[in-house]
Order: structure tokens, then C-alpha cells, then sequence
């Protein structure tokens, strides 16, 4: 069994700044509290039992001048809030018409519905996890993890390894009149990693020591986005913007995997990863669009190489690539996006030839810890043929403590067998994962969290793999998750 355990540099540089979280004091809802009746019974009745006593019917205060109020005077302290009985009210979250993360959002408040890059999630996908401190006019928040893993993937050209996957993400918003500025930066410690990465049967995509990766996933570049975002009100409730930086995501494709509630706790970077979010760090990127609470149209101009297997620098940004991508919120609990990109000459091996990549996504987040999305993708290329790509993954937080999660893959891939004297290279074969996985939850204090667990994989392919893969290949992996925020 291989042993490589990285030293988590970035993660460890957004735990040492940490301080404890900030209480946060919830509104009080003064609407409980009930007005003296306008013109008393003159013969009240007895009051009924507990048991049996009806809820009151709304009374119409339109009339009452609240302005008159002074509320100031009133001693809250004194109020027993225990004593109230809220059974008879609605609960203003599951009331029509309130959408209170995109409100939120449109507010410059990082609430909900925002991804990675400029992709948007349900507003129910909060993302105000982390640690969240002052600075200045503006906030900072602070989130990351370090992942500890082990895997064994099975058959002929299977592998075991342990390894730690790692990020730490840092976000300054500051909003102003009229907008908001928000500049963000993620790093990670993964370029400690061996080039190849770790075992992941089946996975393709980019090179380790000058060949070509398959049946491994690459590590994650020191700097996964260095970025900045201006927001700028042009009517009620619609703004425009304007993102870039030397490192970035373009609007093309779903939220990347590990920023979608939907696949947090799963430690296996999916095999359509290059089907769906492989510019999720792209060497020069700048994105103009426009959005409110429902939709968002926007175009990107990003270089189109993938990175390097040198993954300590920031590579020549260039704008030889293009893409659009339009979202749409029907409601709080939903997120659905259409994009198509124009990538040149995004693989390193395989030089004159272009992608042009169509992707449908569409992502559901209950509010109340089930989330999932189904996504499909086709890589149309030029020259060469489509090959296409679904998936599907979803994640249940059970209870306080438990949590399942699961994905399914389906990917035609042509790339498993790179050598040219193979029988089979450039044969196309389709492809089926199928995982399931179980996390224990544990928090540690008010901002850091604990996830202990594991996976399972077994996959279907054609009978001409398996003197390759055998007939029945599986994987599995055990991790800890230690993060700050979700």
C-alpha cells in the first residue's frame, strides 16, 4: 500500500486566523405576539381547555397606526417565549411567494445560490458556511478542509493509495451603494501530491510525467481561483456583472463537484469530470452577464489548455476560448442551466484538435438536507466524434449526525487505452459507475466540522475490457473530513 499524506499548507493557514464565530441573534418575529382585541366581549365565555382551544382567526390590524409604536419601550427581556404557542403560525419560509435566499442574494448577502465561479445553485444551497469576520467597510469569510482518504480500486489495473485532499477558500464581499465587490481566492496543498494523482478507475483526462492520465484523477493546483466580482444594481431587482482573473471558472457547465451540496461528502472526483467541470480552474477568464432572482445570462472569454502536471504556478493567462451558460430559478428548492463552450485545444495531447461542449444540469436543494442533480453533457470534437456523458448524484443529511450519499455515472470515453499500438486505442466504450456512500457527522465547537466514512463502487462495461479491468471491478474508500464550515 502506497502512503502519501500531505501537509494541508492551506487549509492550516485559514485555521490559524481563525477566532470564534460571531453569536448570531435571530429577528424577533413581533408577530406573535397578540394585540389587545378592539372592543372587548361585553360576556366572555370561559376560556377552553388547552386540548380544545381553537387558533384565533388573523385580526386586521390595517387600520392600527404602528408608526405611533414606540417599541423602544418595551422590555423584551421580561417576555417568555416558552410559554407561546406558534403552532397556529406558518412558518415564514414555507409561505408562497417567499423566496428568501434569492432575495438574500440580491441583497449582497451570501445566503444561497451561489457556486463556484459564476455558477448559480437553488437559493436553498446556503453558502454562508465558514467563518465570517469584519474587515473594514466588508466581510471576510473563511472555509476549508483537509480530507484524509484511502482507496482500493480493484482489477488488473486497479490501485490502492492514501492520500489528503485539501482546500481553503477566503471571500472579501464589500458593498456599496448601488453594488458589491467581492474578490476571492482558493488554494490548496494537493501539488505535494505524486503528478498522478490517486486511483479512480475509469477517470481520464490531463497528463502525469508526460503521458496521459487514465483509471487516475489529478491533483488540484495550488491555485484552484484568484478572481474578483463586481455587482451593479441596474434596476429593481436586476444587476449586471463582471468577473475575471488570471485564475477562474468560465460559465460553462454545473457548479464544480466540490462545491455542490449534492456531492460534499463524496471524496471521488466523478469520471465525467471532464465532461461537465473540468475549466473549473482555467489560466485566464473573464465573464460579463446579467441576472436577478430567476435568471442569469452570461458569456466568458478563458484560455482553453487545461493545466499542466506542474501545478505550483500560475500559467500564461490567454482568451482563446469561449462560452455561455443561462440559469434558471423556478423557485427556491431549484436550479436548472443550459451552456455551450467553444474550447481550443483543451488537451494537452492531443494538439489541432478543439471541443465544443453542451451541457444541461438541473440541481434541487429541499432546505432541509436533501440534495441532488441530474446533469448530461456531449464533447463534440473537431475534429473527432461526440461523446456523451450523464450523471446523476444526491446527498441525504438523515439526521444531526447521518448521512447518505450516492452517485451514477454513464460516459462514452475513447481515451482508455492512449498507446497507439493497442488494439483498442481511440475505441469508444461506455462506461457505468455506480457508488453509494455513508458519513457520521460530528461537530467540533461552533465552526469546524467532523465526517467519518466511506464508499463503495462497482461499475458495468463491455466484455471487451475485461482482460483489462476483469470482469467485475470494485473500488472502495474510507475518509475523515475535518472542515471549517459545512
Amino acid at each position: 500500500m502506497k502512503l502519501e499524506l500531505t501537509a494541508t499548507a492551506a487549509t492550516a493557514l485559514a485555521i490559524a486566523m481563525a477566532s470564534p464565530a460571531y453569536a448570531q441573534m435571530a429577528p424577533m418575529d413581533h408577530s406573535a405576539h397578540s394585540a389587545p382585541a378592539p372592543t372587548p366581549s361585553p360576556t366572555p365565555a370561559p376560556a377552553p381547555s388547552p386540548s380544545s382551544a381553537p387558533v384565533p382567526a388573523p385580526m386586521d390590524m390595517s387600520g392600527m397606526d404602528h408608526s405611533a409604536m414606540d417599541h423602544s419601550t418595551m422590555d423584551h427581556s421580561k417576555m417568555d417565549h416558552s410559554k407561546m404557542d406558534h403552532s397556529g403560525m406558518e412558518s415564514m419560509d414555507s409561505m408562497p411567494g417567499m423566496d428568501h435566499g434569492s432575495d438574500a442574494a440580491m441583497a449582497g448577502m451570501a445566503m444561497g445560490g451561489e457556486g463556484s465561479g459564476t455558477s448559480r445553485l437553488p437559493a436553498n444551497e446556503a453558502m454562508d458556511h465558514g467563518l465570517h469576520l469584519p474587515l473594514g467597510k466588508g466581510s471576510l469569510m473563511l472555509h476549508g478542509f483537509a480530507w484524509g482518504v484511502h482507496t482500493d480500486q480493484g482489477g488488473p489495473r486497479g490501485d490502492d493509495k492514501t492520500y489528503v485532499q485539501s482546500m481553503a477558500m477566503l471571500t472579501y464581499e464589500r458593498p456599496f451603494e448601488g453594488g458589491k465587490l467581492t474578490a476571492r481566492t482558493m488554494m490548496s496543498a494537493e501539488p505535494l501530491m505524486r503528478h498522478d494523482g490517486y486511483p479512480n478507475l475509469f477517470a481520464t483526462g490531463e497528463v502525469a510525467y508526460g503521458e496521459p492520465l487514465v483509471d487516475r484523477q489529478h491533483p488540484h493546483d495550488l491555485f484552484m481561483e484568484l478572481a474578483a466580482r463586481l455587482d451593479l444594481d441596474v434596476a429593481e431587482g436586476t444587476r449586471v456583472f463582471i468577473y475575471g482573473g488570471p485564475v477562474g471558472e468560465p460559465a460553462l457547465g454545473p457548479s464544480a463537484f466540490m462545491h455542490r451540496a449534492s456531492a460534499k461528502y463524496n471524496p471521488e472526483a466523478p469520471i465525467t469530470h471532464h465532461w461537465f467541470d473540468s475549466t473549473h480552474i482555467t489560466y485566464g477568464v473573464v465573464t460579463a452577464g446579467i441576472a436577478n432572482e430567476r435568471f442569469q445570462f452570461e458569456g466568458s472569454a478563458f484560455r482553453g489548455r487545461e493545466p499542466d502536471e506542474f501545478r505550483w504556478n500560475i500559467e500564461s493567462p490567454k482568451l482563446d476560448s469561449w462560452s455561455v451558460r443561462a440559469s434558471f430559478a423556478p423557485s427556491p428548492a431549484w436550479l436548472v442551466q443550459a451552456s455551450y463552450g467553444h474550447i481550443k485545444e483543451p488537451e494537452e495531447t492531443h494538439p489541432g484538435e478543439d471541443e465544443n461542449r453542451t451541457t444541461v444540469s438541473a440541481h434541487y436543494n429541499s432546505g432541509n438536507g436533501l440534495s441532488a442533480m441530474a446533469a448530461f453533457s456531449a464533447k463534440d470534437r473537431s475534429p473527432g466524434t461526440t461523446l456523451t456523458a450523464w450523471l446523476g448524484e444526491a446527498n441525504w443529511d438523515l439526521t444531526k449526525h447521518h448521512t447518505l450519499f450516492a452517485r451514477a455515472e454513464n460516459v462514452a470515453n475513447d481515451e482508455l487505452f492512449p498507446d497507439h499500438a493497442s488494439p483498442l486505442h481511440d475505441q469508444k466504450f461506455r462506461v457505468t459507475k455506480l457508488q453509494a456512500g455513508y458519513a457520521y457527522r460530528l461537530p467540533l465547537g461552533e465552526t469546524f466540522n467532523l465526517a467519518l466514512g466511506g464508499t463503495v463502487a462497482a461499475f458495468m462495461k463491455p466484455d471487451a475490457l475485461d482482460p483489462y479491468y476483469g470482469r467485475h471491478p470494485m473500488g472502495y474508500t474510507v475518509f475523515a473530513k475535518l472542515s471549517l464550515g459545512d
